[in-house]
């Protein structure tokens, strides 16, 4: 019986920007306080989203043996940085990694293969394996496959395909900086092809890349021009092999400031907390998705991340809830025990005295 999806969801961001390059800028240099960035983008995400979190899952379906040569890449040509390397996932293994992601409270499961892009039989096994995965489970998905033409755009569509991954990753004039073997146009005509075929796109940054404040507004207005309805913000993690220059410094306060910058950008795009979070945020992770209302549980490509116990608690504990693939929520864990529950308090004590009789 098919499980089909309930909820339609915009292929295209329909909202203008709130704001302007300049007070962008300002957004992010300091001149305006965190807490009127917060307020500001509160509002917005409020508006589209309400108190609803969407937590994704990634399968790496398969890893290394690329060739091109992303900087910030471990699995990169000649990264020697010691991450196992495999083929692709038959679709037997990839259909059971969907049902464990929706099983755990995934909102949308992303699948993630390495290399420039697929030919036409990788993309025609794909697009079986999103098919049974959408008519099967009725779960919402997202391929992230490198670079893509209208006709393989066409093909994926056609099997149900929800969204498509490619990120900009930063701005025109940055992006010579971080990668050699293809170019910011090529990655701009892929995003052209996924529009023209009417799947949502999925496009975002890798901000601590050496880059300028100028340059996270620039593609954040780039992000806006091709009507982008989700936005993942990855915080670069240094993993072992990288090739970035310079890396910039993060600080949490920084962090949160940009997400603010990309709701204020894309009012009604999800924004999504990616790669990063739990280093570069830190204690700050559940006061960002007062921006954000999205993010990514149980790990990122190549890097470990915070499971989906501790992501469903940060994101009550904050005052969200989780939505799932059918628009509902997911519902509380009846069966946990509150640390402070009357079962728990002897066990809590730092000090005992032991009584003789």
């Amino acid at each position: 019986m098919s499980a089909t999806l309930n909820t339609a969801e915009k292929i295209f961001s329909e909202v203008p920007s709130v704001i302007t390059k300049e007070e962008a800028l300002e957004i992010l240099d300091g001149t305006l306080s965190l807490t009127s960035c917060l307020d500001r983008a509160f509002q917005e995400r409020n508006r589209y989203y309400g108190n609803k979190v969407r937590i994704h899952i990634l399968d790496n379906i398969k890893n290394g043996h690329c060739p091109e040569d992303c900087g910030y890449c471990a699995q990169r040509k000649n990264a020697n940085s010691g991450v196992q390397e495999y083929p692709m996932k038959s679709e037997t293994e990839i259909y059971e990694d969907a049902v464990k992601a929706k099983e755990n409270g995934a909102y949308r499961f992303c699948m993630v293969t390495s290399g420039t892009g697929p030919n036409r039989p990788t993309t025609e096994k794909l697009a079986s394996t999103i098919r049974k995965i959408t008519d099967d489970l009725g779960l919402k998905v997202c391929l992230s496959a490198g670079l893509l033409d209208e006709d393989k755009a066409q093909l994926l569509k056609a099997a149900g395909l929800d969204r498509y991954n490619h990120n900009l990753n930063t701005s025109q004039n940055h992006y010579p900086e971080i990668c050699d073997t293809h170019t910011y146009a090529q990655r701009a005509e892929t995003l052209g092809s996924v529009s023209k075929a009417g799947i949502g796109m999925c496009s975002g940054v890798i901000v601590g890349m050496g880059e300028t404040l100028r340059d996270l507004v620039d593609v954040a207005f780039e992000l806006k021009s091709f009507r982008v309805i989700s936005i993942p913000v990855n915080f670069f993690i240094p993993v072992k092999g990288h090739a970035i220059k310079n890396p910039s410094v993060l600080t949490p306060e920084l962090c949160v400031r940009i997400l603010c910058l990309f709701r204020l950008v894309n009012p009604d795009s999800e924004i999504r907390i990616a790669a990063g979070r739990e280093g570069h945020l830190r204690s700050l992770s559940a006061t960002a998705l007062f921006a954000a209302n999205s993010l990514f549980s149980s790990g990122y490509l190549n890097v470990k991340g915070s499971d989906m116990v501790e992501t469903i608690g940060m994101i009550r504990d904050a005052g969200f809830v989780p939505e799932l693939a059918d628009g509902g929520v997911l519902p509380e864990d009846s069966e946990m025990e509150a640390l402070y529950s009357e079962k728990n308090f002897p066990e809590l004590y730092k000090f005992k005295k032991s009584l003789k009789s």
